[in-house]
């Protein structure tokens, strides 16, 4: 069985571009028998950017029962905090002193912000050895990213051999990214590429009647009522094409070609296909949200699980160098 491990972003409540694009694959990938995932929170991560603790609270709490309304299976895998687990903290930190400065001053996470030192904050520069810390504490074998994150990945491999070569050892494993295929592009309500920073996203959490007028306030054309449409440059179009079925699709479209057929109309028949398609989810993210204890118990139960694995790690790490 091989050995996966992401980091989930803890940034608010993922939004409909981030379930099609990241959360429902990884989950179906998860469910695989011959994949060992595990997940954390990222919520060390985040203080980079995120000073406020009622908001990251809410975040990894928003995060968590997302994952879990669309069935993420914690029995099988792990889904944890990152701060519950301290020892990355140790790691990070042992892991440094083997990290040269120009690793880090050529990072993507440093060199994107280094014309504004001022906005730059040492947590910020060190960000990718508490990555590597990440993935290094729990042997982990093959790590699912983008071709924008393998540099994580190969810092995460060079940290690590700098290490068993200075101890001609073995102790820590070297992880392999596992390229994973371009994301899903889902459309934001205009047209660009949904996204929190652009404010164009749909929340499919929403209370309904927002949600309602959420998909409503998606950008068309002025094409007449009357007149013919192509659904090939509309957006709600767009996005409903992810949703439904084959058959779906092209019922639509022809309403779409046929004229005498509005924009309000195909968004009143995405909305009830986000009803029908998530409100499952959107009760059981509801329900959770009531019920934080819940959430606190799952996600350090899977804490307790993750620390069993960091141990062993740890304490190989420890007795090389002399602790």
């Amino acid at each position: 069985m091989a050995r996966y491990l992401t980091g989930v972003q803890s940034s608010g409540v993922p939004h409909l571009g981030n379930i099609l694009g990241a959360i429902q694959p990884s989950i179906q990938f998860s469910q695989e028998a011959a994949n060992d995932c595990i997940y954390f929170i990222a919520d060390y991560h985040s203080l980079t950017t995120i000073k406020s603790a009622e908001e990251r609270r809410h975040n990894v709490h928003a995060t968590a029962a997302t994952w879990l309304a669309f069935g993420f299976d914690y029995n099988k895998n792990i889904l944890f905090r990152q701060s519950d687990v301290k020892k990355v903290l140790e790691l990070t930190w042992i892991l440094s002193c083997f990290t040269p400065y120009p690793m880090l001053a050529n990072a993507h996470s440093f060199k994107d912000k280094s014309e504004r030192l001022s906005d730059v904050n040492a947590g910020l520069f060190i960000y990718p050895v508490l990555m590597a810390a990440d993935i290094l504490l729990y042997d982990t074998e093959f790590v699912p990213v983008g071709k924008d994150q393998i540099q994580h990945i190969e810092i995460a491999r060079d940290i690590a051999t700098a290490f068993n070569r200075h101890y001609e050892t073995d102790a820590l494993v070297l992880p392999q990214a596992a390229l994973q295929k371009e994301n899903m592009t889902v459309p934001g309500t205009d047209g660009a590429k949904m996204s929190k920073s652009y404010g164009n996203y749909i929340d499919i959490f929403a209370e309904e009647k927002k949600l309602r007028k959420n998909i409503m306030g998606i950008k068309t054309d002025s094409t007449r009522m009357e007149d013919p449409k192509d659904p090939s440059n509309d957006n709600v179009f767009k996005i409903y094409q992810l949703l439904a079925s084959k058959e779906e699709n092209e019922e639509l479209a022809k309403l779409y070609k046929g004229g005498n057929f509005g924009y309000g109309q195909a968004k009143k028949i995405l909305f009830d296909k986000s009803m029908e398609l998530f409100g499952t989810a959107r009760s059981r993210y509801t329900e959770l949200m009531e019920k934080p204890n819940e959430i606190e118990d799952i996600l350090k139960a899977g804490a307790i699980r993750a620390e069993q694995k960091a141990d062993e790690v740890l304490s190989r790490v420890k007795t090389l160098v002399g602790f």
